[in-house]
């Protein structure tokens, strides 16, 4: 995976206060592209937090990032991936959801024997 500038706390807490009366279920779905910016912005900042290559975190169709030390994952499927929905996602890395409540009822899949240690570095930023 080619690296990625870093990203700005400004330009995380721009792009997701953009959506954020989306992610608290309080307005329609905006724009692809804001939601794209702020699951990025996020996403890289989890990277640049924690970095390490031995847990991917996916959130389909925007990004995918590996993160936290270990053992590091080059070829094929990686041993320990986060899945998630955009919108979990936001929610998630906001404190507007609990990870763990998210892993427990499915709406994250997490395979692999360090993957919800992703779950040591959330949330984020709150957008409460």
């Amino acid at each position: 995976m080619p690296p990625h500038k870093e990203v700005s706390p400004a330009e995380v807490r721009d792009a997701v206060l953009a959506v954020g009366e989306w992610i608290k279920g309080e307005a329609d779905k905006p724009a692809r592209a804001q939601i794209a910016a702020a699951v990025r912005t996020t996403a890289r900042t989890l990277g640049q937090n924690a970095p390490g290559s031995s847990v991917e975190v996916r959130v389909p169709p925007f990004v995918a990032v590996q993160c936290i030390v270990g053992p590091r994952h080059t070829r094929g499927t990686p041993p320990n991936v986060v899945e998630t929905d955009a919108l979990t996602w936001l929610q998630v890395v906001t404190g507007t959801r609990d990870f763990a409540e998210a892993l427990a009822d499915g709406s994250i899949d997490a395979s692999g024997s360090r993957a919800a240690e992703v779950g040591r570095w959330l949330p984020l930023l709150s957008i409460k």
